[in-house]
């Protein structure tokens, strides 16, 4: 047994060696193949092996981008909101860490501003320019720019068919900059009077009023100087200027928005100084208390309404980012014309030889969508972000925060605070925290109605001075649907639908605006009233205006 378990495995050796031969062609051959197709399968696995690799790399480089990017504006965004919590804090607050002698706490209280919190200047982008970092934003610009070349194409090509000639006369743009050699003097005059009369008014009463017994009187006989200024010289000149001479839309938009920009920060100036001098009086120091005129003028030009007299500043200018915004405030322009030209002058043409009725305002407010919302954007862009972001880089002016996401607002309190921070600063400190201060913070909500009407009333003055007749609609839509919107869709408001809702109302907005002030612009023009009396001055002219009274034509 032993023997034969012995030899049994020496015999299937010795078989093995050499029965197996038949098969080891077979098999050595798709070894053979094994061998020489490995290499080729290698270099293939390898290969993308290293391509995937190159692809995962390159995604955690721009996920590692993006987060950075969101990292950081997370931390500035909690920076600046430290920053303007940290001004915030009163002497209670200062008085349960460091205990204060009764001296140092009325020393305190007469130093500090008397609404406590005051606006803090940080060096900061505009939103815009970070998000056109992103190619997913630029193309947004770049549909816009795409848009544009449509626009300007479409017209070339009704032209030419019309005319048989290219058509490149801009006659709306002429019409509209018209006489603009007069809104240049009549805007150095308010500029130099703005110069001068507030800075000469300040300078005599801090000089005077800490020597004075009079000081009540002083003060009293500064202020209605300072007012007799500005409303014969910044309020009276501009508006008879541009009545007198019936200057066209565009260059009496420049003149009465340089008014309202000129009273707001002659006002802002004013505010700032008069308590420091006050303050430093009743601390018996000698320290100079008016701001050098170098510091008045550089406000002037600075885009803010918020004095102070050291913004953080830039190191250096880059003028090809100037030049950049200063272009696309004129795209911006040309832009405007031919959304007028193509969308908004036929249509209210012939609405305007129709019957004022139900049908034809639904009509006409829904075609108004498209247009008002261009409008609206490129109001947006040329303005609060090219035209100031250009004034800021030259003056080296470090915060840039001109605006906030108001897109993503939820509520129209959000957008109110977020669409324009430069005008909601001057009403938030001089209007609603004023208000607040003198009536001892007793009517929050009358405090925000007092806001409310000096927006609407202001805004309503531009208009009705810009178009030379009166039709409060914009007036309507703050005081009504927009205090109702500020209540009712307040900040508790959250989630997309709440987005959707503010944009419809936004849009809807926009081509109630459009279409009514189109209308009565037109109305104006062809039906006109020879010796209109006060009341046809009151009552909208497109209410009446009717086919069979037209009696003028005007190409605009």
């Amino acid at each position: 047994m032993v023997n034969e378990g012995a030899g049994a495995p020496r015999n299937r050796r010795g078989s093995h060696k050499v029965a197996p031969s038949s098969d080891q062609d077979g098999t050595g051959a798709e070894r053979a193949a094994g061998e020489l197709s490995c290499p080729s399968n290698g270099t293939v696995e390898v290969e993308h092996i290293i391509s995937a690799k190159l692809q995962l790399k390159k995604k955690a480089e721009h996920l590692k981008a993006s987060l950075m990017k969101q990292f950081d504006t997370q931390v500035n965004e909690f920076m600046d909101s430290l920053i303007e919590e940290s001004a915030s804090l009163g002497s209670s607050h200062v008085s349960t860490v460091f205990p204060l002698s009764d001296k140092e706490k009325s020393k305190l209280r007469h130093t500090r501003p008397s609404q406590g919190q005051t606006k803090q200047f940080v060096i900061r982008r505009s939103l815009l320019d970070d998000l056109f970092e992103v190619n997913h934003i630029r193309t947004i610009y770049h549909m816009f720019i795409a848009l544009l070349i449509l626009f300007i194409f479409s017209t070339l090509v009704v032209d030419f068919i019309d005319e048989g000639r290219l058509v490149l006369e801009f006659d709306l743009l002429v019409y509209a900059f018209g006489q603009f050699p007069l809104v240049v003097v009549t805007w150095m005059c308010m500029f130099l009077s703005t110069l001068v009369v507030p800075y000469v008014l300040l300078s005599v009463w801090a000089s005077v009023y800490p020597t004075s017994n009079l000081r009540a009187l002083w003060t009293v006989l500064a202020g209605f100087l300072l007012l007799v200024y500005q409303g014969l010289c910044l309020g009276f000149l501009p508006t008879y200027v541009v009545l007198k001479n019936g200057l066209p839309p565009a260059s009496c938009f420049i003149l009465i928005l340089e008014q309202v920009r000129l009273i707001m920060k002659a006002h802002s100036f004013i505010r700032e100084n008069v308590p420091r001098v006050q303050s430093l009086e009743r601390n018996k120091t000698n320290s100079s208390t008016v701001p050098q005129f170098t510091q008045y003028i550089y406000f002037l030009f600075a885009p803010t309404l918020i004095y102070r007299d050291n913004y953080p500043r830039n190191p250096c200018i880059r003028w090809g980012y100037v030049a950049t915004k200063f272009a696309q405030v004129i795209g911006c322009l040309f832009y405007a014309y031919y959304i007028f030209v193509r969308l908004c002058i036929p249509q209210f043409r012939s609405i305007s030889m129709q019957l004022f009725d139900l049908r034809a305002m639904v009509l006409c407010v829904f075609n108004s969508i498209l247009p008002g919302v261009l409008v609206l954007f490129l109001a947006f862009f040329a303005f609060l972000h090219c035209w100031l972001n250009a004034f800021a880089e030259m003056l080296r002016f470090g915060d840039r925060m001109f605006y906030k996401d108001w897109w993503n607002s939820t509520s129209f309190a959000n957008y109110y605070r977020t669409w324009n921070v430069v005008v909601h600063d001057w009403l938030y400190y001089y209007v609603y925290r004023d208000f607040l201060w003198m009536t001892q913070k007793r009517f929050r909500a009358a405090a925000m109605f007092v806001v409310f009407t000096v927006s609407a009333v202001v805004h309503e003055y531009v208009l009705a001075i810009c178009f030379g007749f009166f039709y409060p609609v914009m007036f309507c839509l703050f005081m009504c649907f927009g205090m109702v919107f500020n209540f009712v869709l307040n900040d508790q408001r959250k989630g997309p639908i709440w987005n959707v809702i503010m944009w419809t109302a936004l849009f809807l907005g926009q081509g109630v605006l459009i279409c009514l002030y189109s209308q009565e612009w037109y109305a104006q023009r062809f039906c006109p009233i020879q010796e209109p009396s006060f009341i046809d001055l009151l009552k909208p002219r497109s209410w009446t205006c009717s086919p069979q009274t037209n009696t003028a034509v005007d190409a605009h």
